[in-house]
């Protein structure tokens, strides 16, 4: 039976047509009932669907003129590669899927690069001819684009229209033909790759796996290596995409186990299943380096009684995604909390509104922020990854900050748009094809991190794309630019700025902070400060009753005395008022509109 089994993944930059693609799939094999299926099918969470994006991988078992094939639905954007690598540790094969209208981007390069890390059969598709009609020459382009990276034919790249069904069938016979069945070996002793968990509050946690050697059943006293966890098997089974539970899965089979472990922190993704009476003979499978964090933002209840169900609601997430990182943290304008690292700002966003939706938490955050190195007198160095604990300025006598190495592919005619986002950064500039630029500069983090992605997207029109890696660690003159709201320091808002750009960053703040800060009865003072000194301030102008409405005609000091009237008391209320920034605000400082 194993001979049969295929088991391949989709790759593809974010917007190319994975999970379109998956859905014609899934119709062409029947697995889906006509009357259930829907667009973007294994999207199955509300927030993909929302915006449009894959964000956690899905597994589906489909089979097809007598094979299983066992499918990967994979994320694109670049804050969920972590995604895409341990998806690929439990395939033979991927599809490498490229958007005919956009061609090869940033993130294709990087899909790749790990794919072939990996050793794995790539099989290139074209996807969208439906988009192009008769446009033979945007074709070939990118034909030619994919031929010269990957090295291969022409006649080997496959064209399809997954919203149409155009040639999807000729990809599943082509998977087929080249992806190699997984290693059959039922006999030797539980081996089996945990790749994700979920988490259920009936069955506990959920094991995704891959079975490398032998048998696991249901009812099996199973063992977890690298966490020296414990458990039984107490349900088995296949993703049909839902949960179809089995008697036995065996060698070179992707399915699920139930643990019936309530407490998420004893598992770990990456780990090996074996069974209980052979653990001490068997020796666990390479598993996934650890991710590391490069965003951090405080994440704080509002009630401060919801702190225990704050933590419950990050373990189990971080259940499925191991790049979720988390530590207790406590400031006096935001309560008890947690500083959490995260991959990108669009994994910090989109973990926040799962917290809230899933877990039904009203949550507060601090602004973004990455890590520095700080020199103190007497050559101690200390990490500082939250705004909110940065020293006081006399101590500090160097400050370093990491820097990456960044690359774009954009089209030529936003060549001129791009260069202006660089600013000072000088890009070495390479032309991929005739319409096709690679440009490539080393830029610090901090830079990269505030919406950079975003604001290529806007100067690109959509069709830039970006990947980056890190370099080392470079002094910086850095300050703390720390923000008041009527007197009173609004923490979440403190960032870390060039001491030359101060200025400049402060005065956009407090303008940014005026447009979206919502009017009161009085006069709302928002102020920029570094160090000791205010170096910009804005007034949120107070809602104003016309109180000289009624009059009718008479002496003027009759308006003039309530006026004054009406002024003392605005003056006496924001004496007694205590302000909060909202939370819609704040993720709108963060972003750029």
């Amino acid at each position: 039976m194993n001979q049969n089994i295929r088991n391949f993944g989709i790759v593809a930059h974010i917007d190319h047509g994975k999970s379109t693609l998956a859905d014609r799939f899934l119709e062409l094999t029947h697995t889906i009932d006509p009357k259930k299926m829907q667009p973007q099918f294994l999207d199955m969470m509300e927030l993909e669907r929302e915006k449009g994006i894959t964000i956690k991988l899905q597994p589906v078992r489909m089979e097809y003129q007598g094979y299983v094939l066992n499918m990967i639905d994979t994320p694109g954007h670049v804050d969920f590669t972590y995604e895409v690598s341990r998806s690929l540790a439990a395939i033979e094969g991927v599809i490498l899927l490229v958007d005919v209208l956009k061609g090869i981007q940033a993130q294709t390069l990087m899909n790749l690069e790990l794919a072939r890390k990996e050793g794995l059969v790539i099989i290139p598709v074209i996807n969208k001819l439906d988009l192009i009609g008769d446009d033979e020459q945007r074709l070939a382009t990118v034909v030619n684009e994919v031929a010269e990276l990957l090295k291969v034919d022409k006649e080997e790249i496959i064209k399809i229209s997954a919203k149409n069904g155009t040639n999807v069938e000729k990809v599943l016979k082509t998977i087929i033909e080249k992806v190699p069945a997984p290693e059959r070996n039922i006999t030797a002793a539980l081996r089996a790759l945990i790749f994700d968990f979920q988490y259920d509050s009936f069955k506990g946690v959920i094991a995704y796996f891959r079975v490398r050697e032998g048998i696991i059943k249901k009812g099996d006293e199973i063992f977890m290596i690298n966490s020296a966890s414990r458990a039984q098997a107490k349900e088995v089974g296949w993703f049909r995409p839902d949960r179809s539970p089995q008697e036995q899965i065996e060698s070179g089979e992707i399915g699920y186990v139930a643990l019936g472990i309530k407490e998420p922190d004893k598992v770990k993704i990456g780990d090996t299943i074996t069974l209980y009476e052979s653990c001490q003979e068997v020796e666990h499978l390479p598993g996934y380096k650890e991710p590391k964090a490069v965003v951090f933002v405080g994440i704080f209840p509002e009630n401060a009684d919801d702190w225990t169900l704050l933590r419950d609601a990050l373990m189990k997430l971080r259940l499925n995604d191991p790049s979720l990182s988390f530590k207790p943290e406590s400031k006096s304008a935001l309560g008890r909390g947690f500083l959490c690292g995260f991959l990108g700002l669009l994994h910090a966003e989109i973990v926040i509104e799962r917290l809230k939706r899933e877990f039904n938490l009203e949550l507060m955050t601090s602004a973004p922020s990455v890590c520095y190195l700080l020199e103190f007198e007497g050559g101690k160095e200390e990490m500082v990854c939250s705004v909110m604990d940065w020293p006081d300025e006399s101590r500090i006598k160097k400050t370093k900050e990491q820097f990456c190495a960044l690359k774009i592919i954009l089209p030529v005619r936003f060549l001129g748009n791009t260069l202006e986002l660089l600013e000072r950064r000088q890009p070495n500039i390479n032309h991929l094809s005739a319409d096709k630029i690679l440009l490539t500069c080393e830029m610090p983090f901090r830079e990269l991190m505030a919406n950079f992605y975003d604001k290529l997207k806007s100067a690109t029109q959509g069709y830039g794309s970006m990947d980056y890696h890190f370099l080392d660690w470079r002094e910086s003159d850095l300050v703390k630019l720390e923000v008041l709201v009527l007197g009173n320091l609004e923490e979440a808002l403190s960032t870390v700025v060039p001491k030359e750009k101060a200025f400049q960053e402060g005065r956009a703040i407090v303008e940014k902070l005026k447009t979206l800060f919502p009017s009161q009865l009085f006069p709302v003072p928002l102020q920029a400060k570094v160090g000791g000194n205010i170096i910009a301030r804005e007034t949120v102008k107070a809602k104003r009753k016309d109180v000289t409405a009624p009059l009718y005609g008479g002496d003027v000091t009759r308006k003039k005395k309530l006026l004054e009237k009406q002024k003392k008391g605005k003056k006496k209320l924001r004496g007694r008022a205590s302000l909060r920034l909202p939370q819609a605000v704040l993720w709108k400082m963060f972003r750029t509109e």
